[in-house]
C-alpha cells in the first residue's frame, strides 16, 4: 500500500514538471500551441518507450484513453441535461 502511494506522489511530481515544461512551450509560439502539444505527446511517448518497454507505455496509455473517455462521458451527460433545461 505504502508502495503505490509513494508511486502516486512520484508521478504527481512528474506531472507538475510536465505541465509546467508544457506550459512554456505552448506559450513560446501560441499559434502552434495545438501542434506542439501534440508532438510532444509523441515525443515523450517515444521516449518512454525507451526508458521503459513498449508494454508498459500501453499500458499506460490505455488507462489515460479511459480516463478521457470518462471524463468525455461525464461532458456528455452535462451537456444533455444543459440541452434538455433550454427545452422547457
Amino acid at each position: 500500500m505504502a508502495k503505490e502511494q509513494e508511486m502516486e506522489q512520484l508521478f504527481e511530481d512528474a506531472l507538475d514538471i510536465s505541465d509546467r515544461h508544457l506550459s512554456n512551450a505552448l506559450m513560446e509560439n501560441e499559434e502552434l500551441a495545438p501542434y506542439v502539444a501534440v508532438a510532444m505527446i509523441e515525443s515523450a511517448v517515444n521516449q518512454a518507450v525507451d526508458m521503459t518497454s513498449p508494454d508498459d507505455v500501453i499500458s499506460i496509455l490505455q488507462d489515460l484513453i479511459s480516463q478521457i473517455e470518462e471524463d468525455a462521458g461525464e461532458g456528455d451527460a452535462g451537456s444533455e441535461d444543459a440541452e434538455g433545461d433550454e427545452d422547457e
